[in-house]
């Protein structure tokens, strides 16, 4: 569906341009655009190498570890669901570690890694299960300490000070991930009393 809408911009924008008669704006637009993809492309390979292998060196040190035990309770309360001892623990705990450090193309996937794990544990397989809309949620409005991803952006384009944006990243994402929790709460809720059985009114015994 995304792409049948690309496509459509697209194919909207070049006839707009031919009835204008502009048609070469269009078309050096759209070089210049795919020319600054590859330019911040290249430019974002340097800061997430450099991110990745500090990731890599944080598992190895133990330091995933230990955000992993400091995390386990968080996470199973928003995944009661899920046994602790499952394998789609250790790859919510993953993802929900490099989203904190903004590392968004590691993230994912470990999250996919989690989603087929939670897939497992799925009784219905053409419905999500509450626990992947849980994890839907929070890896989309993962609270983030360091916007790796954006700062890379940044200095890619010569910002004065690329580093600016992490009180607002953090604030920003604070509120996201706490709407997230809260909605996914509310319908965790409201589908468990969707599937109680309804009670079974009250009965009158009429003495003689």
């Amino acid at each position: 569906m995304v792409n049948k809408i690309w496509l459509a911009l697209i194919l909207i924008g070049f006839i707009f341009a031919v009835l204008k008669g502009d048609i070469n704006t269009v078309t050096k637009a759209a070089f210049d655009g795919a020319a600054t993809g590859v330019t911040v492309s290249f430019g974002l390979i340097s800061v997430l190498v450099f991110w990745l292998g500090i990731m890599r060196l944080a598992e190895d040190s133990g330091l995933v570890k230990v955000i992993s035990r400091v995390l386990g309770p968080v996470v199973s309360f928003l995944f009661p669901d899920v046994p602790k001892n499952h394998p789609a623990m250790g790859y919510i705990l993953s993802n929900m570690s490099a989203n904190l450090l903004g590392l968004g193309n590691a993230a994912t996937p470990m999250g996919i890694r989690a989603m087929q794990e939670l897939q497992e544990l799925n009784p219905d397989k053409e419905t999500a299960s509450p626990a992947m809309c849980t994890l839907l949620a929070l890896n989309t409005a993962s609270i983030t300490l360091i916007p790796t991803t954006l700062i890379a952006i940044r200095l890619n384009f010569h910002s004065a000070n690329a580093t600016e944006i992490v009180g607002s990243t953090l604030l920003a994402t604070a509120v996201a991930t706490a709407a997230a929790i809260v909605a996914d709460r509310w319908y965790r809720r409201r589908s468990i009393r969707r599937t109680l059985p309804p009670s079974s009114p009250p009965t009158l015994s009429l003495k003689r």
